[in-house]
């Protein structure tokens, strides 16, 4: 079964599937290829309002293929780099993109797959679902910003013991600190996920992008250059259609319809 990421829609929005389930959905180059350009065309697409990234079948994504990275071993260290860029040049792509991104979680959650989740805007995540930063079980670091993430997502000591001891972690203990938005029955990870991107697709979208920017850059800088960029925002976002039609919807007690 060849690896890829499908992709299909579910009203306004886009479902990425990461699918390789034979090996646990493990990631590849081609995977990332494909997650840049989805990000690329949808960003353009007033249809999609909303992404969901998930796994095919019982894993949400178990990170690399170890099999593939065994062969890099016998390359040249510029090609496992150059996979890895093709990685990150996805999770930075979700990161900018002015839309959210909300990844739908069951099962193994680990190594790049837990990065790739923490790269979301919000991770719903199964009951059963088991996080894990392996890579220090196989003698390896982080990739996929996970170190990154996680730094800004946790305290020091608990970074460090997922990172370093490799420890698997559950939704339920994620939820308690903050990390991931909602915890699902199993099985209903990506249902639930796609109610919560109803949710957001009935809002402004322009309103939405602009909290995305500022809370990327929010813990980057000052708090006056934080004022300055919520200042500027504010305005632009009172000046767009959709706050005259929130506005008015608000006031005559009834569903906005934002463009």
């Amino acid at each position: 079964m060849t690896a890829s990421l499908k992709s299909h829609s579910h009203g306004q929005t886009m479902v990425l599937t990461i699918s390789n389930p034979e090996h646990r959905n493990a990631l590849g180059p081609d995977m990332y290829a494909a997650g840049v350009e989805a990000l690329n065309v949808a960003e353009s697409s007033p249809d999609v309002r909303s992404v969901v990234i998930t796994g095919e079948g019982a894993h949400f994504c178990a990170g690399g293929n170890l099999q593939r990275l065994l062969a890099n071993r016998q390359q040249p260290p510029e090609v496992q780099a150059q996979s890895i860029e093709g990685l990150h040049n996805w999770i930075e792509t979700i990161r900018t993109f002015p839309k959210p991104v909300v990844a739908a979680v069951e099962g193994a959650c680990a190594g790049a797959g837990f990065s790739l989740a923490l790269a979301c805007d919000l991770v719903v995540a199964a009951q059963n679902s088991v996080f894990a930063m392996s890579y220090s079980s196989v003698g390896l670091s982080p990739d996929g910003g996970g170190s990154w993430s996680l730094m800004r997502a946790v305290p020091r000591a608990t970074a460090l013991q997922l990172l370093m001891a490799g420890e698997r972690i559950s939704a339920e203990r994620l939820l308690q600190l903050g990390v991931i938005t909602q915890v699902s029955a199993a099985s209903e990870a990506l249902n639930d996920a796609l109610t919560l991107c109803e949710r957001l697709n009935a809002r402004a979208p322009n309103a939405l992008a602009s909290i995305k920017e500022l809370a990327n850059d929010a813990p980057n800088v000052p708090l006056h250059t934080q004022l300055g960029a919520e200042r500027d925002h504010f305005v632009r976002n009172l000046h767009h259609a959709n706050a005259g039609e929130g506005i008015a919807a608000f006031l005559e007690k009834r569903t906005a319809n934002y463009r």
